[in-house]
């Protein structure tokens, strides 16, 4: 490590500001904690005691490993305690006029050849380095909630950061435990630019009533895998900084999957901000939820099944052993259309469209139950028993491309493609920035070579002509490598 860290600062001890402060002091380092005034000094002690006190009760820690990390943080009400210290980060407000005015007047009172740091999710690093007379030694060091556990850290380099410090910095998150990934300054660096594109864009697959919300997040976790689904992760998060990193996001980009969707605009309106407000997408009671009414096992009124389209067979043979006949489709209560294809040029063959339904089967657990315009609700409700008596965990789409799994999945993955192509961010950086910032089971180059490259390239071009949105052409680079024959960006 070219630069020796000694002495961190941490101004802002919120949550976040007291995770990171434990983080340095569990690495050995004396750390300044400063904040406004003492009310707020002891809030940030309180933050402090709290984690570390859990961390004894779970046995991370033994109780002298604990009173030796606390003994390592001193805290101050200003900012002259920090004239010694070889690194300052800021975890203060998202608002840039706050952060340029602390920025400068950091420049003012630490010595010169201190690093500068900020922990903004989304603003622009360099134009906090512009305040300083240092902009060399201006840094990105973004850490995710709760610091403490959170492995992944991105450090950000802007375009006048002096050879050396990122990587300094990257080397200091090393030592502290922590998986760097060193990327530039763009909006929403890795995590943020990927993760918001997809949460902006379920708003919209609801908005468009191709999902419900219970649905698209009951998708996304069985189906994808991801620990929560799309809208519990943004009641999580707060439906207002959402929004304000998509709109970020936006004035940067104008890429239109970043503009806020209008419904996520109206919540934030009304101020149903998510968990920290008890109503976002969810309302928050504290009472356990209500068994839904459609996961309740009821009467099925199906005696005769026709099953059509990809591994019909093995479907039927399932049926066949519980107890359901098989027909014919113009004879069957109800018509099984398994696959991708869409339902409604089979319903329209049929004298009695209203039986047709349609099931696309993802993994070993979840089935994308689909609804024609013409498709009768006991017919979807019918299926819809038929697949849990199947053990899998049936949602209901309407008769759209991608339906609710690949429509969100296939554009998050084709934004990664592109952010690579870029030269923003290396494979394994993206890959581990997604996995350990947001608990995802595989990365996206992961999933890509998972899925197959074709499998997506064919799949967006499905949306695109779906829905006519320029993010869904699939990125030039995917094409390319289809095209050339290659099956996964690490077989090449």
């Amino acid at each position: 490590m070219g630069t020796a860290f000694r002495t961190v600062g941490v101004v802002g001890l919120g949550t976040m500001g007291a995770g990171i402060a434990e983080v340095f002091a569990r690495a050995g380092l004396a750390v300044v904690g400063v904040e406004a005034d003492e009310d707020a000094l002891e809030r940030g002690r309180s933050h402090l005691r709290r984690s570390t006190d859990k961390a004894v009760r779970r046995g991370k820690l033994t109780e002298d490993e604990r009173e030796t990390i606390l003994g390592r943080v001193t805290f101050a009400g200003g900012l002259g305690a920090l004239r010694d210290a070889d690194l300052v980060v800021e975890a203060v407000p998202e608002i840039m006029d706050v952060k340029r005015a602390l920025f400068a007047e950091l420049d003012r009172v630490c010595a010169p050849a201190a690093v500068l740091a900020t922990n903004t999710s989304s603003l622009a690093v360099t134009a906090l380095a512009a305040t300083t007379s240092r902009p060399g030694r201006v840094v990105g060091m973004h850490f995710f909630n709760p610091a403490p556990v959170m492995r992944l850290v991105e450090v950000v380099r802007t375009v006048v950061t002096d050879d050396g410090v990122a990587e300094d910095i990257a080397d200091l998150a090393r030592q502290a435990g922590k998986t760097p990934v060193v990327v530039g300054d763009r909006a929403g660096f890795v995590v943020n630019r990927l993760l918001l594109g997809y949460l902006n864009r379920a708003a919209g697959l609801l908005e468009r009533r191709v999902a419900s919300q219970h649905d698209i997040d009951t998708a996304m976790r069985v189906g994808a895998g991801l620990p929560m689904g799309p809208f519990a992760l943004l009641d999580l998060i707060g439906l207002d900084t959402a929004h304000e990193i998509c709109e970020v996001l936006f004035q940067e980009t104008r890429d239109p999957s970043f503009a806020p969707s209008p419904l996520l605009r109206e919540l934030v309106a009304a101020g149903t901000l998510g968990r920290k407000t008890g109503r976002g997408f969810a309302t928050y009671t504290g009472e356990p939820p209500s068994p839904r009414s459609d996961e309740k096992p009821g009467r099925l009124n199906v005696a005769s099944v026709c099953v059509t389209g990809e591994r019909a067979g093995a479907l039927q043979e399932k049926l066949d052993a519980i107890g359901f006949r098989c027909g014919e489709p113009e004879e069957s209560d109800v018509v099984v259309a398994l696959g991708h294809d869409r339902v409604a040029p089979l319903a329209g063959r049929l004298t009695r469209p209203e039986r047709v339904v349609g099931v696309h089967l993802v993994g070993d657990r979840l089935a994308e139950v689909v609804c024609g315009v013409r498709t009768a609700p006991e017919a979807a409700e019918a299926v819809r028993g038929l697949l849990r008596l199947l053990g899998h965990t049936p949602v209901t789409s309407a008769d759209r491309a991608g339906l609710v799994v690949e429509a969100l999945t296939y554009p998050y993955l084709n934004d990664a493609v592109r952010m690579y192509d870029s030269g923003y961010a290396t494979m394994d950086d993206i890959d581990d920035a997604m996995r350990l910032g947001c608990g995802y089971p595989a990365g996206p180059f992961e999933t890509l070579d998972r899925l197959g490259l074709a499998t997506v390239r064919d799949g967006l071009l499905a949306l695109y002509e779906e829905y006519r949105e320029p993010f869904l052409a699939p990125a030039p680079l995917l094409d390319r490598l289809v095209t050339a024959g290659v099956a996964g960006f690490r077989a090449r």
